[in-house]
């Protein structure tokens, strides 16, 4: 049985409705697209590095406007991360709750990585 392809999964809630957005590792991640979260915001989690080596974590919330997506919140994460639950999952950015727009909507969401070699 092989190694367990590192990826990181994150769950998004927002309006009572969740869905899991998956990274995989890159090398760039710059190309690496947001996810639209029902038309409100858009989720963009980003592993840098390969199935040997996470080299950091980045995560970007914004929330959509009329106008342009607006950055809420930028987050990096770097090793050494935490040591992996008894699944193997590494929690990276707990439960995270974030207000924002005019209604102050809120999203809710947390990222763990999975697959990462010892």
């Amino acid at each position: 049985m092989g190694q367990a392809q590192t990826l990181m999964a994150c769950e998004v809630t927002y309006a009572g409705h969740t869905q899991t957005v998956v990274a995989h590792p890159v090398a760039d991640p710059y190309p690496v697209p947001a996810v639209d979260i029902a038309g409100r915001f858009r989720f963009k989690p980003i592993v840098v590095g390969d199935d040997r080596r996470i080299r950091r974590v980045l995560i970007y919330v914004y929330l959509e406007t009329d106008a342009q997506p607006v950055l809420i919140q930028q987050a990096k994460y770097l090793p050494p991360f935490p040591a992996a639950d008894a699944s193997g999952n590494i929690a990276i950015t707990g439960q995270q709750y974030l207000y924002a727009g005019a209604l102050e909507r809120e999203l809710i969401y947390q990222c763990h990585l999975k697959g990462v070699a010892p």
